[in-house]
C-alpha cells in the first residue's frame, strides 16, 4: 500500500535521488527548460485525451498522472535547488487567494 507523501517528504526523496542515483542536479537553467518540454508533453496528453486532436500512434499509451508527475519532479528539483520551500510557498499562495480574490470568481459573470 502507498503512503501519502507531503511535499517537504518529496522535496526530501527527490533530493536524495538527485545526489545518489542522478549523480547531481542540471543546472537551474536546463532544468527550467526540461520543465516546459514536460509540460509540453502533459499539454499534448490533454490535448488528445479531452481537446480535439486526435492521438498519433507516439502518443499511444502515454499516462496522463505519470505526465503530471514528471512536470512535479522538475519543479522539485527547480524548488530544491533555489532554496524554494514548496510547502510554505504553497501556504502562502493559499492566503494570497483567499485574500486578494476571496470574490473575484464569485463576482465574475462569466463563471455564472
Amino acid at each position: 500500500m502507498k503512503q501519502d507523501i507531503t511535499l517537504a517528504e518529496a522535496q526530501a526523496k527527490v533530493d536524495e535521488w538527485i545526489k545518489t542515483v542522478g549523480v547531481r542536479y542540471f543546472n537551474e537553467l536546463t532544468n527550467m527548460t526540461l520543465l516546459m518540454e514536460e509540460v509540453g508533453e502533459l499539454a499534448r496528453i490533454m490535448s488528445r485525451t479531452y481537446g480535439e486532436q486526435s492521438f498519433k500512434e507516439s502518443d499511444k499509451g502515454k499516462d496522463l498522472g505519470d505526465e503530471m508527475a514528471d512536470v512535479l519532479w522538475v519543479l522539485i528539483c527547480l524548488a530544491n535547488q533555489t532554496g524554494v520551500d514548496l510547502t510554505a510557498a504553497l501556504h502562502k499562495n493559499l492566503e494570497k487567494k483567499n485574500t486578494r480574490d476571496l470574490n473575484r470568481h464569485k463576482d465574475n459573470e462569466k463563471l455564472k
